[in-house]
């Protein structure tokens, strides 16, 4: 049974997220999405929340902050701390079992991960955004593309959504329902579904931290 998969999604939990577990449950519901991943700055809460909530469909993860640029932790069980190195990073996710995911890889604006410090842990990264939504005004997917073949590593598309536009728009095809043990060896029958989520969809995040401050003020 083909799944439709989307590997980034940002909740009310990250500063700049909008989407809520009701949010996850009506795009589950609907069939938006098959399975969608949790990816939260820093935290892993929500995504612990919504997965308790929802079912085997949530993928706990977390968008982390390295001292190289952000590496997502896919199925972790707990949350990985910030500022540590890209290798320190990753080890810790496969301490606990967890994939190494790079979003939006050699951004500047979006602090992707340098081509340096990604070369340097090549060997342990275990899947690469080649396709993300939001990428507009930076889009590095050719490049990402070529490191991949270069290393061996399988490629995925993420819609980083940060509210309800962008929902859909860009995820990955899997042929069978992924787990934490199949996802990897899925991705190499995977295929794409990439569209613009719209100038709101692009805006979100702005939106979100202004909205967001507000409330804490």
């Amino acid at each position: 049974m083909a799944c439709k998969v989307d590997f980034h999604t940002h909740s009310t939990a990250s500063p700049d997220g909008g989407l809520t577990i009701d949010d996850y449950r009506r795009a589950l519901e609907h069939g938006l999405l098959d399975y969608i991943a949790v990816t939260d700055h820093n935290t892993i809460t929500t995504a612990l929340a919504a997965r308790k909530a929802l079912g085997e469909a949530i993928i706990v993860g977390e968008e982390i902050t390295t001292t190289e640029g952000e590496i997502i932790g896919l199925h972790l069980t707990e949350v990985v701390p910030a500022h540590l190195s890209a290798a320190e990073t990753v080890a810790r996710i496969h301490e606990q079992g967890g994939i190494a995911y790079v979003p939006h890889p050699f951004e500047t604006v979006r602090k992707g991960i340098t081509r340096e410090a990604l070369d340097r842990i090549a060997s342990d990264i275990d899947i690469i955004e080649a396709y993300n939504g939001r990428a507009v005004f930076q889009n590095y997917t050719n490049q990402a593309l070529e490191w991949a073949k270069k290393h061996h590593v399988p490629v995925a598309a993420g819609s980083d959504a940060h509210g309800h536009a962008g929902w859909g728009k860009t995820y990955t095809m899997l042929p069978n329902k992924p787990t934490r043990q199949t996802l990897v060896e899925l991705l190499a029958k995977a295929s794409y579904q990439r569209s613009f989520p719209g100038i709101r969809g692009i805006l979100y995040p702005k939106f979100n931290r202004l909205r967001h401050g507000r409330h804490h003020a």
